[in-house]
C-alpha cells in the first residue's frame, strides 16, 4: 500500500499535484476538512463531538480527527493507498496517524514536501486571489501570516519524518509538469 503525506507551504501546488497523483497511482484523497465536513453534515457521533468544539471556537482535538480518518479508511476497501492532504499539522497528530495507521499495517510510505520560497508563494496566492476570489489570498498582510504560521507551528513535522528515513524535498517552482515528474520520481524510487 502506498501512503503519502503531501505536505507544503499555502500555495506550493498540493492540490494541484495531488489531483494528478490520484489518478496517475489510483490512490484515495483524504483531505481532513473534506472528512470533518462530510462528518458534521452526517451527524455522526464524531462529527457531533467535533461540532461541540468548533462551537466554542476551539480546535477538533487530534484523537477526534484520527478516529474520523480511521472511520474514512476502514469505510473504502481494496485502496491501493492514500494521499494524506492537510493532515498532519503537528508531531503529535504525526503520532497518533503513525499509531493508527501501524494497528492496519499500513505506514505512511513517504512525506513528499513541495519546497518553495516566500517571495514565490506570496506570487502565487495573491494571482489565485485574483482568480478565485478568496479574501484570504487577496491581502498579502494575511499571506505572510498564513506562510508564518505554516513554518513555525506546521513545518516540524518534516522532522518526524526525516527521522523515519521518508521525508523528500520536491522542488515547487516550475512547470506543473515538471514537478509531477519529480514527484512521481520520488514515489517510483521507493519500489526499487
Amino acid at each position: 500500500m502506498l501512503n503519502i503525506v503531501l505536505f507544503g507551504p499555502p500555495g506550493a501546488g498540493k492540490g494541484t499535484q495531488a489531483a494528478m497523483l490520484l489518478e496517475k497511482y489510483q490512490l484515495v484523497h483524504l483531505s481532513t476538512g473534506d472528512i470533518l465536513r462530510a462528518e458534521l453534515k452526517a451527524e455522526t457521533a464524531l462529527g457531533k463531538e467535533a461540532k461541540k468544539f468548533m462551537e466554542k471556537g476551539e480546535l477538533v482535538p487530534d484523537s477526534v480527527v484520527i478516529g474520523m480518518i480511521e472511520a474514512k479508511i476502514d469505510s473504502i476497501s481494496g485502496a491501493k493507498g492514500y494521499i494524506f492532504d492537510g493532515f498532519p499539522r503537528t508531531n503529535a497528530q504525526a503520532a497518533a496517524l503513525d499509531a493508527m495507521l501501524s494497528k492496519k499495517r499500513s505506514p505512511i510510505s513517504v512525506m513528499l514536501a513541495l519546497t518553495v520560497d516566500d517571495d514565490e508563494l506570496i506570487k502565487r496566492l495573491l494571482l489565485r486571489g485574483n482568480d478565485s476570489g478568496r479574501a484570504d489570498d487577496k491581502d498579502q498582510s494575511i499571506i505572510e501570516n498564513r506562510i508564518k504560521v505554516y513554518n513555525k507551528e506546521t513545518s516540524p513535522v518534516i522532522d518526524f519524518y526525516k527521522k523515519q528515513n521518508k521525508f523528500k524535498a520536491i522542488n515547487g517552482v516550475g512547470t506543473i509538469d515538471n514537478i509531477f515528474k519529480g514527484l512521481c520520481n520520488a514515489i517510483d524510487d521507493l519500489k526499487k
